[in-house]
């Protein structure tokens, strides 16, 4: 709260009732002065004389007795009593004039203090009141910067989580990004090997026409020279390796040879996949070609691929490879 700056000085608040007790005791001291006057002047004044007459005996009535004087008249007090008396009086006046002159002079000094009391008391009382005011505002004022503060680090707060949150989503669409490149490098990996195993079946169904085509050539060869043999074993059936002109230890070779080569990380239970082989002299595969399927298809090309990357086969104990056979694969477990 602020001051307002007035024209006029700060006067105590009016008393009411000052003029009418101020009358009544002007009265009371009128009334006083008249009593103490009459009471003074009673005192000194002298009374007046009385006469009795004593009698021992009842008068004789008959006869006639002459009639006593009258009594001499008092004589009035002398003036100078009356003077005195006055002087005395107006001495008391004066001293009850002065007395309440002074009582006056008193009353207003106490006015006056009991003024300068009341406007100390207004001042501290003001003064007590406008420091409440401003311990008020301060505390007021703390509290909003306080306020302020705890807002501010709340959208500090929210725009720190935002940034987690996107920092998150990009690390996640990175992951994503990464996971889409390794799956497209994957697949391109495997875009790449199908397109060269497609390449390697192409040139090995090519290289097998031509080993057909020479091996057909040698057969005839053979055969208008009147030989009584075969030239290249049958095929034959069984569990690894089998032929006509196989020796006994010849499919424990075979197997020796393509097991190695064999991928397979799937399931390993029931299956057999058997492959016919045909074979040159020197090992060389003429071509591998699925009999009888395992039912399930990844497991058959993993089986075909294994007999494929062991060319060229191993060579009997004649020197020579078997020109047929078949291989019994069984994935490992």
């Amino acid at each position: 709260m602020t001051r307002k700056n007035s024209a006029y000085p700060l006067r105590p608040p009016r008393e009411r009732g000052t003029w009418r007790a101020f009358v009544l005791a002007l009265l009371m001291h009128v009334l006083l002065g008249f009593f103490l006057y009459h009471g003074i002047h009673w005192q000194n004044s002298t009374p007046a004389g009385a006469e009795a007459e004593l009698w021992t005996e009842v008068p004789d009535t008959s006869v006639p007795r002459p009639v006593p004087p009258p009594p001499a008249p008092v004589a009035p007090a002398p003036p100078v009593q009356n003077e005195q008396a006055d002087i005395a009086l107006q001495e008391k006046k004066r001293r009850q004039q002065e007395a309440a002159r002074e009582a006056q002079l008193a009353e207003q000094q106490r006015q006056k203090l009991q003024a300068q009391q009341e406007a100390e008391a207004k001042r501290q009382q003001q003064l007590a009141q406008q420091q409440a005011e401003d311990l008020a505002a301060q505390k007021a004022a703390a509290a909003k910067q306080k306020q302020q503060q705890q807002l501010a680090d709340k959208l500090k707060q929210q725009q720190l989580a935002e940034q987690q949150k996107q920092q998150l989503k990009q690390q996640q669409d990175e992951e994503k990004q990464a996971q889409a490149e390794a799956q497209k490098k994957i697949d391109a990996e495997k875009a790449a090997r199908a397109k060269a195993q497609a390449q390697a079946e192409a040139q090995s169904k090519k290289l097998d026409e031509e080993r057909r085509a020479r091996l057909a050539q040698m057969q005839g060869m053979a055969g208008g020279e009147g030989s009584t043999g075969n030239g290249l074993a049958k095929s034959g059936t069984g569990s690894g390796a089998g032929g006509t002109a196989a020796s006994p230890g010849y499919a424990e070779k075979v197997q020796r040879r393509v097991r190695p080569n064999i991928v397979w990380a799937g399931d390993t239970q029931g299956l057999e996949t058997v492959v016919a082989v045909r074979c040159a002299p020197t090992g060389t595969l003429l071509s591998a070609t699925i009999t009888r399927a395992s039912g399930n298809g990844q497991w058959d090309d993993a089986a075909l691929r294994a007999v494929q990357r062991s060319d060229p086969m191993p060579l009997d104990v004649n020197g020579k490879t078997p020109a047929s056979f078949t291989i019994t694969l069984r994935p490992a477990g």
